[in-house]
């Protein structure tokens, strides 16, 4: 389970709860009693941002043989039925 500081208590022990990070703890930070931020081990960071990419990668494949309109298209659609400028 996360070790569980207060933003205060953050600040004041910075470089303990970084060094439980590179430890591979994961600190979560509270501001009035409510979660705010964690603090985790930089692979940890490096796996989400790694999940978030293929997910991303799974979303655009799956989407791949969609048609697709082209900028002019898009424009015309954006402006239809403005009236033009005074």
């Amino acid at each position: 389970m996360a070790e569980t500081v207060t933003v205060r208590e953050a600040r004041m022990h910075l470089a303990e709860v970084i060094d439980r990070a590179e430890s591979g703890e994961t600190t979560v930070v509270t501001r009035n009693g409510k979660r705010v931020a964690a603090l985790v081990p930089i692979e940890v960071l490096d796996a989400l941002d790694a999940a978030a990419d293929e997910l991303a990668a799974r979303e655009a494949e799956a989407h791949r043989q969609d048609p697709t309109v082209g900028m002019a298209e898009l424009l015309a659609d954006l402006f239809e039925g403005e009236s033009p400028a005074a």
